[in-house]
């Protein structure tokens, strides 16, 4: 995988069973037009945040569940064939209308930066969002991997980290909104996948205590405005 399409999404909860039934329909296509995996995460732990937080990302109302998705590829070319052929497929049309509101789903396009561990039967996933100046992508990078090898330490399969190369603005909502983007930053999106809630929730009670998560005491983003939360793989495929 070297890119990645990224997705934060606002589903009536009592539409869950259409939604997965819809983004079983589409993940055929996907993997027709060169996708290799898709992963829809169903919120479960998503927290309020003081500046910003995913509910806000999509204007989420009370009734409504937040998920956290993607789409992986081999490359930029492949997605952006694949995108064009969706958008243009009878078949997308014939699948009728999303059990959501498109206008709020923000979406993104996502270069790898960096990638750990071998992955496996994912049982579930914490993801985050957060704007990074666009100067500091290296120190990111080396976050990241430091970050990653605590992570693995301590159960996650895998852990992964996507550097913003081609998000759109929206007419309602937007990655660059939701994280508040100011001149001079980036999105970046990143995941972590765990066998198991019990194994990450055992594995984050000794992972608030470790070094390596505070980059030093100086990381290279700014806290307040990451948003992040857990996620049940309702598709993973």
């Amino acid at each position: 995988m070297t890119y990645v399409d990224g997705f934060v999404v606002a589903v009536p909860t009592a539409n869950r069973q259409r939604y997965i039934e819809h983004a079983e329909g589409a993940l055929d296509l996907f993997k027709e037009f060169g996708a290799t995996r898709m992963v829809e995460g169903w919120g479960d732990d998503v927290p309020r945040g003081e500046v910003n937080d995913l509910y806000r990302a999509v204007q989420a109302t009370d009734d409504e569940t937040v998920l956290f998705s993607w789409v992986e590829y081999p490359d930029r070319a492949t997605r952006d064939a694949a995108g064009a052929r969706m958008m243009s497929d009878p078949r997308m049309e014939a699948m009728g209308a999303m059990p959501f509101d498109g206008s709020r789903m923000i979406y993104g396009g996502f270069a790898l930066l960096h990638e750990a561990g071998d992955g496996g039967a994912c049982g579930y996933i914490d993801g985050v969002v957060l704007a990074v100046p666009t100067d500091k992508r290296e120190a990111y990078r080396d976050f990241a991997r430091t970050s990653a090898g605590a992570f693995l330490e301590h159960g996650a399969l895998r852990f992964v980290d996507t550097w913003g190369d081609d998000v759109p603005d929206g007419k309602v909502t937007d990655f660059r909104r939701a994280t508040h983007l100011q001149d001079g930053e980036t999105v970046a999106l990143g995941w972590i996948e765990w066998p198991s809630k019990e194994m990450r929730d055992a594995a984050w009670e000794r992972l608030t205590q470790d070094e390596r998560l505070m980059g030093g005491g100086d990381r290279p983003f700014d806290g307040k405005r990451m948003m992040f939360g857990a996620f049940v793989p309702i598709v993973d495929r």
